[in-house]
Protein backbone atom coordinates (compact mmCIF):
# COMPACT_ATOMS: atom_id res chain seq x y z
CA UNK A 1 0.00 0.00 0.00
CA UNK A 2 1.12 3.29 -0.52
CA UNK A 3 2.20 6.23 1.61
CA UNK A 4 -1.25 7.90 2.78
CA UNK A 5 -2.29 10.53 0.85
CA UNK A 6 -3.09 14.09 2.69
CA UNK A 7 -4.46 15.90 -0.57
CA UNK A 8 -6.00 13.42 -2.35
CA UNK A 9 -9.65 12.15 -1.78
CA UNK A 10 -11.78 9.59 -3.20
CA UNK A 11 -15.77 10.77 -3.70
CA UNK A 12 -18.32 8.83 -4.21
CA UNK A 13 -21.52 10.69 -5.11
CA UNK A 14 -24.36 8.11 -4.11
CA UNK A 15 -27.98 7.18 -4.19
CA UNK A 16 -29.44 3.37 -3.52
CA UNK A 17 -29.18 2.61 -6.74
CA UNK A 18 -27.64 -1.04 -7.60
CA UNK A 19 -25.37 1.66 -10.40
CA UNK A 20 -24.97 3.49 -7.00
CA UNK A 21 -23.64 0.38 -4.97
CA UNK A 22 -20.88 -0.83 -7.73
CA UNK A 23 -19.53 3.19 -8.12
CA UNK A 24 -19.27 2.35 -3.98
CA UNK A 25 -17.67 -0.91 -4.22
CA UNK A 26 -15.06 1.03 -6.56
CA UNK A 27 -14.77 3.76 -4.44
CA UNK A 28 -13.53 1.81 -1.25
CA UNK A 29 -10.88 -0.12 -3.22
CA UNK A 30 -9.38 2.96 -4.62
CA UNK A 31 -9.11 5.11 -1.45
CA UNK A 32 -8.24 1.70 0.47
CA UNK A 33 -5.00 1.07 -1.94
CA UNK A 34 -3.68 4.62 -2.42
CA UNK A 35 -4.21 5.81 1.16
CA UNK A 36 -7.07 8.50 0.42
CA UNK A 37 -9.87 9.27 2.75
CA UNK A 38 -13.15 8.11 1.44
CA UNK A 39 -16.11 10.44 1.06
CA UNK A 40 -19.35 9.45 0.19
CA UNK A 41 -21.73 11.93 -1.24
CA UNK A 42 -25.84 11.90 -0.17
CA UNK A 43 -27.25 14.85 -2.08
CA UNK A 44 -31.16 15.48 -1.52
CA UNK A 45 -32.09 16.36 -4.67
CA UNK A 46 -33.75 20.13 -3.93
CA UNK A 47 -35.01 20.58 -7.81
CA UNK A 48 -37.31 17.48 -6.93
CA UNK A 49 -38.26 18.88 -3.37
CA UNK A 50 -39.35 21.90 -5.32
CA UNK A 51 -41.71 19.90 -7.80
CA UNK A 52 -43.35 18.19 -4.86
CA UNK A 53 -44.74 21.41 -3.95
CA UNK A 54 -46.75 21.81 -7.57
CA UNK A 55 -50.16 20.32 -7.18
CA UNK A 56 -50.43 18.49 -10.17
CA UNK A 57 -46.62 16.84 -9.57
CA UNK A 58 -46.92 13.11 -9.85
CA UNK A 59 -44.88 9.95 -9.73
CA UNK A 60 -44.23 7.17 -11.95
CA UNK A 61 -44.05 3.57 -10.96
CA UNK A 62 -40.97 2.13 -12.52
CA UNK A 63 -42.26 -1.32 -12.34
CA UNK A 64 -46.01 -0.89 -12.37
CA UNK A 65 -46.64 2.06 -14.66
CA UNK A 66 -49.06 3.69 -12.44
CA UNK A 67 -49.04 7.11 -11.37
CA UNK A 68 -49.84 8.74 -8.02
CA UNK A 69 -49.49 12.64 -6.49
CA UNK A 70 -45.95 13.14 -5.86
CA UNK A 71 -46.21 14.89 -1.37
CA UNK A 72 -43.75 16.39 -0.11
CA UNK A 73 -44.08 14.68 2.88
CA UNK A 74 -43.60 11.28 1.00
CA UNK A 75 -40.68 12.73 -0.91
CA UNK A 76 -39.26 13.41 2.74
CA UNK A 77 -40.07 10.03 3.96
CA UNK A 78 -38.27 8.05 1.44
CA UNK A 79 -34.94 11.03 1.74
CA UNK A 80 -34.70 9.73 4.89
CA UNK A 81 -35.21 5.83 3.90
CA UNK A 82 -32.86 6.61 0.98
CA UNK A 83 -30.18 7.63 3.70
CA UNK A 84 -30.48 5.13 6.04
CA UNK A 85 -29.32 2.40 3.50
CA UNK A 86 -26.82 4.69 1.90
CA UNK A 87 -25.29 4.75 6.06
CA UNK A 88 -25.66 0.97 6.07
CA UNK A 89 -24.21 0.18 2.57
CA UNK A 90 -21.09 2.81 3.75
CA UNK A 91 -20.40 0.57 7.01
CA UNK A 92 -20.50 -2.65 5.36
CA UNK A 93 -18.55 -1.76 2.63
CA UNK A 94 -15.62 -0.21 4.66
CA UNK A 95 -15.90 -3.26 7.60
CA UNK A 96 -12.63 -4.88 8.07
CA UNK A 97 -10.89 -1.79 6.35
CA UNK A 98 -8.60 1.00 7.96
CA UNK A 99 -9.86 3.56 5.91
CA UNK A 100 -10.58 6.91 6.69
CA UNK A 101 -13.81 7.69 5.99
CA UNK A 102 -17.26 10.01 6.65
CA UNK A 103 -20.75 10.47 5.23
CA UNK A 104 -20.85 13.90 3.63
CA UNK A 105 -25.05 15.06 3.39
CA UNK A 106 -26.27 17.59 2.19
CA UNK A 107 -29.45 19.05 0.05
CA UNK A 108 -29.33 21.14 -3.18
CA UNK A 109 -28.58 21.08 -6.97
CA UNK A 110 -26.66 17.56 -7.34
CA UNK A 111 -24.53 19.10 -9.76
CA UNK A 112 -23.68 22.38 -7.53
CA UNK A 113 -23.45 20.48 -4.72
CA UNK A 114 -21.20 17.69 -6.05
CA UNK A 115 -18.95 20.22 -7.91
CA UNK A 116 -18.93 22.23 -4.95
CA UNK A 117 -17.88 19.49 -2.59
CA UNK A 118 -14.80 18.18 -5.15
CA UNK A 119 -11.26 20.24 -5.28
CA UNK A 120 -8.87 19.38 -7.74
CA UNK A 121 -7.35 17.06 -6.02
CA UNK A 122 -9.75 14.72 -5.52
CA UNK A 123 -11.21 11.61 -7.79
CA UNK A 124 -15.33 11.29 -7.89
CA UNK A 125 -16.54 8.25 -8.44
CA UNK A 126 -19.82 7.67 -10.52
CA UNK A 127 -21.88 4.86 -11.69
CA UNK A 128 -22.45 5.26 -15.52
CA UNK A 129 -26.38 4.70 -15.53
CA UNK A 130 -26.76 8.41 -13.87
CA UNK A 131 -27.97 8.53 -10.48
CA UNK A 132 -32.07 8.59 -12.11
CA UNK A 133 -31.32 5.03 -13.44
CA UNK A 134 -32.79 3.26 -10.19
CA UNK A 135 -34.32 -0.15 -11.55
CA UNK A 136 -32.40 -2.48 -14.60
CA UNK A 137 -29.64 -0.99 -16.65
CA UNK A 138 -30.06 2.49 -18.84
CA UNK A 139 -27.95 2.42 -21.92
CA UNK A 140 -27.55 6.37 -21.76
CA UNK A 141 -25.13 8.15 -19.66
CA UNK A 142 -27.18 9.51 -16.88
CA UNK A 143 -27.70 13.33 -17.10
CA UNK A 144 -25.56 14.37 -14.07
CA UNK A 145 -22.96 11.80 -14.79
CA UNK A 146 -22.87 14.09 -18.14
CA UNK A 147 -22.24 17.25 -16.77
CA UNK A 148 -20.17 15.98 -13.90
CA UNK A 149 -17.51 14.31 -16.21
CA UNK A 150 -17.24 17.68 -18.59
CA UNK A 151 -17.48 20.11 -15.54
CA UNK A 152 -15.82 18.54 -12.16
CA UNK A 153 -12.69 20.15 -11.43
CA UNK A 154 -11.27 16.52 -10.84
CA UNK A 155 -10.46 13.39 -12.30
CA UNK A 156 -13.90 11.26 -12.38
CA UNK A 157 -14.01 7.38 -12.98
CA UNK A 158 -17.20 6.21 -14.32
CA UNK A 159 -17.74 2.76 -13.37
CA UNK A 160 -19.95 0.32 -15.00
CA UNK A 161 -22.03 -2.26 -12.62
CA UNK A 162 -22.89 -4.60 -15.93
CA UNK A 163 -19.40 -6.04 -15.31
CA UNK A 164 -17.32 -6.55 -12.45
CA UNK A 165 -14.08 -5.04 -12.77
CA UNK A 166 -11.12 -7.67 -13.87
CA UNK A 167 -7.29 -7.00 -14.16
CA UNK A 168 -6.83 -6.21 -18.21
CA UNK A 169 -4.59 -3.36 -19.78
CA UNK A 170 -4.54 0.41 -18.96
CA UNK A 171 -5.77 1.84 -21.93
CA UNK A 172 -5.27 5.43 -22.93
CA UNK A 173 -4.89 7.89 -26.24
CA UNK A 174 -1.22 8.10 -27.64
CA UNK A 175 -0.15 11.92 -26.81
CA UNK A 176 -2.95 12.05 -23.93
CA UNK A 177 -0.92 12.51 -20.15
CA UNK A 178 1.24 10.06 -18.42
CA UNK A 179 0.09 10.59 -15.16
CA UNK A 180 -2.76 9.13 -13.03
CA UNK A 181 -4.54 11.61 -10.60
CA UNK A 182 -2.99 10.34 -6.96
CA UNK A 183 0.69 11.12 -8.69
CA UNK A 184 1.40 7.48 -10.33
CA UNK A 185 2.39 7.01 -13.92
CA UNK A 186 0.76 4.56 -15.54
CA UNK A 187 3.78 2.24 -15.25
CA UNK A 188 3.34 2.55 -11.78
CA UNK A 189 0.07 1.92 -11.60
CA UNK A 190 0.22 -0.98 -13.55
CA UNK A 191 2.99 -2.43 -11.32
CA UNK A 192 0.75 -1.59 -8.14
CA UNK A 193 -2.64 -1.33 -8.77
CA UNK A 194 -4.54 -5.01 -9.04
CA UNK A 195 -7.66 -3.71 -12.12
CA UNK A 196 -4.27 -3.55 -14.41
CA UNK A 197 -2.22 -5.93 -16.08
CA UNK A 198 0.17 -4.31 -18.69
CA UNK A 199 -0.83 -0.91 -21.23
CA UNK A 200 -2.23 -0.04 -24.05
CA UNK A 201 -1.59 2.78 -26.02
CA UNK A 202 -4.27 3.34 -28.63
CA UNK A 203 -4.22 5.82 -32.05
CA UNK A 204 -6.79 8.57 -31.93
CA UNK A 205 -10.03 7.23 -33.18
CA UNK A 206 -13.54 8.34 -33.69
CA UNK A 207 -16.45 7.46 -31.27
CA UNK A 208 -18.07 5.17 -33.72
CA UNK A 209 -14.68 3.49 -34.17
CA UNK A 210 -13.55 3.36 -30.07
CA UNK A 211 -16.82 1.77 -29.14
CA UNK A 212 -16.43 -1.21 -31.60
CA UNK A 213 -12.98 -1.50 -30.86
CA UNK A 214 -13.67 -1.60 -27.23
CA UNK A 215 -17.20 -3.47 -27.42
CA UNK A 216 -15.90 -6.81 -26.24
CA UNK A 217 -13.53 -5.70 -23.65
CA UNK A 218 -14.35 -7.12 -20.07
CA UNK A 219 -11.34 -6.03 -18.20
CA UNK A 220 -9.30 -3.05 -17.78
CA UNK A 221 -9.84 0.41 -18.09
CA UNK A 222 -10.04 3.42 -20.87
CA UNK A 223 -8.02 6.48 -19.29
CA UNK A 224 -8.70 10.10 -21.14
CA UNK A 225 -8.64 13.72 -21.51
CA UNK A 226 -11.58 15.89 -21.35
CA UNK A 227 -10.59 17.32 -24.55
CA UNK A 228 -10.70 14.19 -26.11
CA UNK A 229 -14.16 13.41 -24.37
CA UNK A 230 -15.81 16.51 -25.57
CA UNK A 231 -14.87 15.85 -29.55
CA UNK A 232 -16.13 12.17 -28.52
CA UNK A 233 -19.36 13.46 -27.18
CA UNK A 234 -19.91 15.98 -29.96
CA UNK A 235 -19.38 12.88 -32.18
CA UNK A 236 -21.82 10.57 -30.56
CA UNK A 237 -23.32 11.79 -26.88
CA UNK A 238 -23.86 8.17 -25.87
CA UNK A 239 -20.66 6.70 -26.60
CA UNK A 240 -19.38 6.54 -22.55
CA UNK A 241 -22.54 4.41 -21.51
CA UNK A 242 -21.85 1.67 -24.50
CA UNK A 243 -18.71 1.44 -23.48
CA UNK A 244 -18.49 -1.19 -21.09
CA UNK A 245 -15.25 -1.33 -19.18
CA UNK A 246 -14.70 1.67 -16.52
CA UNK A 247 -13.34 4.88 -18.02
CA UNK A 248 -11.14 7.15 -16.12
CA UNK A 249 -11.82 10.83 -16.87
CA UNK A 250 -8.49 13.11 -16.46
CA UNK A 251 -8.43 17.08 -16.67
Amino acid sequence: MSEPSEAMRVLALLDDSRQSQAALAAAVALADEVSAELVALFIEDLDLLRCAAFPFSCEVGASTGLTRPLQSDELEASLTRQLQRITRALEQAVAGRELRHRLQVSRGQVVSEALAAAGPEDVLVLGKAGLSARWGWSSRLGSTSRRLVLEAPCTVIIWDERHPPAPGPLRYFRGEPPRLPWGESLADAVDRLPLFEGREELALMDAPTLERFLARARRGALVVNRTTLTRLFAEDPEVLARIPIPVIVVP
